[in-house]
């Protein structure tokens, strides 16, 4: 607190006293007026046109649907001729060229809002005491029919264009012009608007005020919520990547601690063994070592504190038949096809496969209660291909499917880009899903010329 107030205070010998909360109150407040109505007031700011996509826009024919965006523009043309009519009747004469004078006069400063919005405040202040100069009425006073008109328009048109604080500081100026003329110049033969105005214009600028903070708030919700799904959907997307790695590293330090201890016994098994043949299992443990203990460094950072190493070895595709047998006692129909020559793939894939053939049965059991499902496993010439597939939801089903958030899709494609596979989801004709995924795995052969 003491650093704070040192800081605005002046340095000594300054020759400047500390300015009050009060008078920094009232130089922001000049600021903020000096910003909003004066800095940049005939600045080129022309009105675009509304976006047609609305579900009124959709309803007109094509030919005239790209006009709809300039409805806007036409209603401040027609209030525009409105104030022109009516001030051009504020002459009170039978010349032409007064009333075509008065009419322009508070006509311009309603069509300027379509480019220059503060700028046509400006003109409709400067437009109001020249239409009391020209007119020979006073029974309107201080703001004759035209202008009136034209003021509350242009108060209206640019509140909508430009902000809150915009529009009270224009309402401000507005009464103190309306205070003046009644208490420095009077009031005229019929009495004064200036309160029919006045009030007016304050319930028109408090609603439009309102509804721009509606808008904004609206709009920092909907950002917020934006950015909150991007970031759970992006954190979804690193704990399914932490558990994969999880997994794998698991898998393949067991491996690795198999191939490091066979080829530590491996000499004892051979009668004599030559030197070249020691060295080459000795070669060969060191190196299963060394890259056992490189990737538990690199890999054992995605654990958490808490997680436990499994003691059973992670499941394969041969333990497919207890995953249907735990999914038929869930309640589910399931069935199985596997076709093709049933061979051992690597770890990573067989782990993959059973992890993504899991989830879709999941899925199943949560999304469609009570439809039956098809699980079929093809092995083929360089890869493994999967289908998993669930009929429509039954109409005498008495349970209602479970929403979800999609992270188990996103779990399955994280697995399927980790083995540079390829996976498609989505309905079916008859009203289920289907999962189809192909994993790609290399030939024995190609794996000994890599």
């Amino acid at each position: 607190m003491t650093e704070t107030t040192q800081m605005r205070n002046p340095p000594p010998g300054s020759g400047r006293a500390p300015r009050s909360p009060e008078a920094r109150l009232v130089a922001d407040a000049l600021g903020g007026l000096r910003e909003d109505l004066f800095q940049g007031a005939f600045t080129y700011r022309p009105l675009p046109p509304r976006p047609v996509d609305g579900p009124l826009s959709s309803r007109l024919p094509n030919r005239l649907r790209p006009h709809a965006g300039y409805v806007p523009h036409a209603m401040v043309a027609a209030v525009a001729l409105l104030a022109f009519y009516a001030g051009s009747t504020d002459s009170g004469v039978d010349q032409s060229l007064p009333s075509l004078v008065m009419g322009l006069l508070c006509a311009a400063p309603v069509l300027a809002t379509l480019v220059r919005p503060v700028g046509a405040f400006w003109m409709s202040v400067v437009a109001t005491p020249m239409t009391i100069a020209l007119g020979d009425r006073w029974s309107d006073w201080p703001w004759p029919s035209g202008a009136f008109i034209c003021h509350l328009a242009v108060l209206v048109i640019v509140a909508i264009r430009t902000r809150p604080r915009t529009a009270a500081w224009m309402w401000l100026l507005t009464f103190a012009y309306g205070f003046f003329s009644e208490v420095v110049l009077g009031t005229g033969p019929y009495g004064s608007n200036a309160a029919p105005l006045l009030f007016l214009s304050a319930v028109a600028l408090l609603a439009i005020s309102v509804w721009h903070i509606r808008r904004d708030a609206q709009e920092q919700v909907t950002e917020q919520q934006t950015v909150t799904a991007h970031e759970r959907s992006r954190r979804t997307l690193l704990e399914e990547r932490t558990t994969i790695a999880r997994e794998l590293h698991d898998v393949v330090a067991h491996h690795m601690s198999v191939v490091a201890i066979q080829a530590e016994a491996a000499p004892y098994r051979v009668e004599n063994p030559p030197p070249e043949l020691e060295r080459a299992f000795l070669t060969i443990r060191e190196n299963a070592v060394a890259a056992l203990t490189e990737l538990r460094r690199v890999l054992g950072v995605v654990r958490a504190e808490d997680y436990e190493v499994p003691d059973a070895p992670q499941p394969t595709l041969a333990d497919l038949d207890g995953l249907l047998a735990n999914v038929r006692d869930a309640g589910l129909s399931v069935e199985k096809a596997v076709t093709g020559a049933v061979r051992e793939l690597p770890p990573g894939v067989e782990l993959s496969a059973y992890r993504i053939v899991q989830e879709a049965l999941s899925n199943t059991l949560r999304h469609a209660p009570g439809a039956t499902a098809r699980v079929e496993v093809s092995y083929v010439l360089g890869g493994l291909g999967l289908r998993v597939v669930n009929g429509a939801i039954p109409a005498s089903s008495l349970v209602k499917p479970s929403p979800g958030a999609g992270h188990g899709i996103t779990g399955m494609r994280e697995r399927v880009t980790m083995l540079n596979g390829s996976m498609t989801a989505g309905g079916t004709a008859e009203g289920g899903y289907e999962v189809s995924v192909f994993l790609p795995v290399a030939a024995p052969d190609d794996e000994g010329d890599a």
